[in-house]
Parts: C-alpha cells; structure tokens; sequence
C-alpha cells in the first residue's frame, strides 16, 4: 500500500475509488448533521411551551385530581412545578369573522413552567388582570381574526352545553359564551400552536365547559434541576397509579419527531445506497491489481506463501483503500460541520424569511460511528469478493 512504486492507470483508478468513499462519507456527515441540526432547531422551539410532562388521562378526555393528589405531586423532590389545564376545541367570534379554536385554560402556575412571556410577538403574557378575563392567541390566529393586542372590543367565545336538552326554537341557548379581552399574542414558529392556539384562565374555560374545580385535561410538569425525566415519571407514577399516560417532549409531539426520524432513516438509506457504489468501485480497482501483480503472486507462491496468505494481502489493500477514504471523508464531514456551525457558511435565502439565517447543524457521535462502520463494512466486503476468486 505504501510501498515505492511507479504510478499507472491501476492506481489512479484505486485513488479516485477511495475519494470517491471520501467524497460520500464527508456528505453522509453533512446531511445528517444538518437534519440533526433542524430537529433540535424544532425542539427547542417545542421546548417553549411544551412542559418536561405531561399527565393525560388513559381513557377519556378529562379527568379529576384530588386535594391529596395535588399536595402529594407538589411535594415529590423531583417536581419543581407543576400546572394544571383545561384544553378543548371552542368557537369564537370577533366582529364579522369566526372560527373553531384549541382554547387552553391554565393557571397561574404556567408561565413560570414554560417560556411564554419569551415568545410573547405583541402585548404582554395575561389571561385574567383582576377584573376581566384575558386572552393570548397564537400569532397566525390573531391575524386570521383581524385583531391585535390593544383592540378594545372583547372576544366572544362559545362551546357546547354538557347537560340539558337541546333547545331546538333557540339554537343559541345550547351554548355556554364568554367574553375575554385580548392581551397579547405569541409565535412558537409552528402551525398546530401558531394558527390554532388561544389561551386563557382556566376558571373560564370550567365555566365554559361546565368543568368542576377538580376537573382538569391535563397537569403540566416541570422536572426539578438534577432529576431526570424518567425519575420524575417513576416518582408520579406512584402517586397517581395506572389511569394516566406520562408524557415526556418527545411523545407529546409524536407523530412530528416519528416523521422526522423516518425522513432521516429514508435520506440514510440512499446515502447508503450512493455509498454502496462508490465502494463497490473498488473491486473493480481491486481485480485489475490483481491481475497487474499476477508475477509478484508467483514470486510469493514460490517463497512459500500460501493462497490464504495472498488473499488476505490484497483483501487487506482493498480495505485499507476504503478505510483511507472513510477517514479522510470524516475529517472533511466535521470539518465543514463545525464551520457551518460557527460562522453559517450555507445561508438559507436572506434570512428574513426564515426562522434561522444558516441551515443549522448538530453533530452526533452515534451518526459518525455509523458512517464509519457503514463504510468499513462495505469495503469489507467489496475486497472480499474479489480476493476470494484469486487463485495461485
């Protein structure tokens, strides 16, 4: 491999076969990275207003908490807070315009778990001033209803009557109303929260929906510094028993990270089938230096080395070609990494149009021990076949 020798054709083809595994290997690091880097990216903005846990109930939509309950979760070492919220599917009305809306009732307790005021786009963070009930809606929803943080006319906000006939002569007496005030709006930069979402205190929404003081659809936690998440979720497990379904950031936003996982498992799979060839290109490298060296395998075979022996020296030049390129092809993949980390060589339009101004970037040790096992396989395996059709 590393031996004087004069340069043919032979070895400039083994050479473009071991960039070309370079070449691929640096770009299995890039693309990976940069889809790691979005799905933090999208995490992080999730993290906003998601809690660390969230309790629902197994079946049914809403369920009560006990008096005990509540003194026994807030006295858990691995509790820091937690947040109690009504969440259902109401209608309001402004002006000429309305539309269906996720209204959230939560406590006082909610902005110190989360980091509403942050994402706060107009106006402040405020669901009840003393006197009059307050609302903040998603950013997407506020414009779709014309409104803004300083208008004066309230909202008007509707849902169904749980008990009782229907009164068919009045439709509108099927229907419990509330008025809130507009405070403020926020933008966590995702469609389901942004256009959909509308929050206010959660004695409304009981009002609304006909909820008693201890009914709830859901209690939000914030894990205490220095407990993990599990830990948290073995310690409230004990308390509240099997009816609940423990919720960490990640399940509570499943079907989103389940797609992000699976366009990466997809975009790996074709990096490893554009990896396939360009490593397989060795052996065609490999059977010409076969065939290039037949009078040195005779001198060997004269000498007393076996035909064992002989495989293994140019299965061993074969792999070494392949692991030449992965390596090279991983220090290039980080190297561009960490550049576009730290100075975003790879911008995304003029950045005023999107969230970040350069394709964000994370790389992670399993994805580069992956590549790197990937590719030293398949160079196994793409000396191996034509070394074991060697005869001496």
């Amino acid at each position: 491999m590393f031996s004087k020798k004069q340069f043919n054709a032979i070895h400039v083809i083994t050479a473009i076969s071991s960039v070309a595994v370079g070449v691929v290997t640096a770009a299995m690091i890039c693309v990976l990275s940069v889809m790691n880097g979005f799905g933090v990216l999208v995490e992080e903005m999730f993290s906003q207003f998601d809690p660390d846990l969230r309790i629902v109930a197994k079946t049914g939509k809403s369920f009560s908490i006990t008096d005990a309950q509540r003194s026994a979760l807030g006295s858990l070492p691995s509790v820091a807070l937690y947040s109690e919220s009504i969440t259902e599917t109401a209608l309001v009305y402004f002006e000429d315009k309305q539309m269906p809306v996720q209204l959230m009732g939560v406590d006082s307790t909610f902005a110190s778990m989360t980091e509403i005021e942050n994402i706060i786009t107009d106006g402040h963070y405020e669901v009840y001033d003393g006197a009059f009930d307050r609302a903040v809606l998603g950013q997407g929803l506020a414009w779709k209803l014309g409104i803004g943080a300083r208008f004066v006319r309230g909202i008007e906000v509707f849902a169904p009557k749980r008990e009782g006939r229907v009164n068919m002569l009045r439709p509108d007496a099927n229907f419990n109303k509330e008025i809130c005030f507009i405070s403020g709006t926020f933008a966590v930069n995702q469609q389901k929260y942004d256009e959909n979402m509308m929050l206010v205190d959660i004695d409304l929404t009981r009002r609304l929906l006909d909820y008693d003081a201890n009914e709830v659809t859901a209690l939000q936690v914030a894990v205490a510094e220095g407990y993990s998440v599990g830990r948290a979720k073995r310690d409230i497990a004990e308390i509240l028993g099997d009816g609940f379904v423990l919720q960490d950031r990640y399940e509570q936003q499943e079907d989103f990270f389940r797609i992000l996982r699976m366009e990466k498992l997809l975009t790996t799979l074709l990096l490893v089938f554009i990896l396939l060839i360009a490593t397989f290109n060795g052996i065609g490298s490999l059977s010409m230096l076969i065939i290039d060296k037949q009078q040195d395998i005779r001198t060997l075979s004269h000498l007393g080395a076996s035909n064992e022996m002989i495989q293994r020296v140019f299965m061993l030049e074969g792999w070494m070609v392949n692991a030449i390129g992965a390596f090279g092809g991983l220090i290039v993949g980080l190297g561009v990494c960490l550049l576009q980390e730290h100075l975003g060589l790879l911008k995304l339009g003029n950045g005023a149009e999107y969230i970040v101004s350069a394709y964000p970037v994370a790389v992670q040790g399993w994805d580069v021990a992956m590549v790197a096992i990937v590719v030293l396989v398949l160079g196994a395996i793409s000396s191996y076949i034509p070394s074991r059709k060697l005869k001496v």
